[in-house]
């Protein structure tokens, strides 16, 4: 099973997929968002040219695990992909994912501020890695 994990932001999306046995994902892509028709049609592109079987969209919480305007936002997003693609689309926490890309970004030698892109997909590839890892759990039980 293929998952696609997408770090959603107004400007900006992060892609990242999963392995074909869904056990790590990889950085993929950064796609500029003009508006949600046109990013619902490069993901589903992506979605079809990788084989993939789920969605799993980051939902940013508040410190204190409350939903803000951005949580509802990716939930309208994942609305209008689910209404065009015939996919499951899940939602996860993506609570700090852009800290820690940013932090392992700096680790490596990387100027953040020269790529933001680069920060996406990585925070993309983190909360698939933390998605991966409830699937992992639920075929242990």
């Amino acid at each position: 099973m293929r998952v696609l994990g997408i770090d959603f932001g107004e400007v900006r999306i992060g892609i990242a997929v999963s392995d074909p046995e869904a056990k790590m994902a990889i950085p993929l892509t950064t796609l500029i968002r003009v508006n949600d028709r046109a990013a619902i049609e490069e993901i589903r592109q992506i979605v079809e040219r990788e084989g993939v079987d789920r969605i799993v969209l980051g939902e940013p919480r508040n410190m204190d695990g409350s939903l803000g305007e951005a949580a509802r936002r990716v939930r309208s997003f994942r609305e209008k992909l689910r209404g065009q693609l015939a996919i499951r689309c899940d939602l996860t926490d993506e609570s700090l994912t852009s800290v820690e890309a940013r932090e392992r970004l700096r680790d490596a030698g990387v100027d953040v501020h020269r790529s933001p892109e680069r920060i996406d997909q990585l925070a993309a590839q983190i909360l698939l890695e933390q998605y991966l890892e409830t699937l992992t759990g639920e075929a242990d039980d």
